[in-house]
């Protein structure tokens, strides 16, 4: 999830997987794990940049998961969800 939110900040733009590696002090292993799991989720795409991978943040795929997640959220009240969504 952390990865995923620090590329939603740096959208639209995105990170190497360096910087977010360095930015979340997280394991070469693991990010790759990480990042491979959301592009094949479809949560992040990956662009090779000559030797460099930019990893970016899907954010209409985002916002359809957020829509298809609440829609029927609260029993259909949405204005109930507000306040969670400004939580996350």
């Amino acid at each position: 999830m952390t990865i995923l939110k620090l590329l939603v900040r740096c959208a639209p733009d995105g990170l190497t997987a360096g910087l977010i590696g360095e930015q979340l002090e997280l394991a070469a292993p693991t990010l790759s794990f990480h990042l491979k799991t959301l592009a094949q989720a479809g949560l992040v795409n990956a662009v090779q940049e000559g030797r460099f991978v930019r990893y970016r943040a899907e954010l209409a795929t985002i916002n359809a998961l957020i829509e298809f997640l609440t829609e029927d959220c609260c029993g259909g009240n949405s204005q109930l969800c507000a306040p969670m969504r400004k939580r996350s």
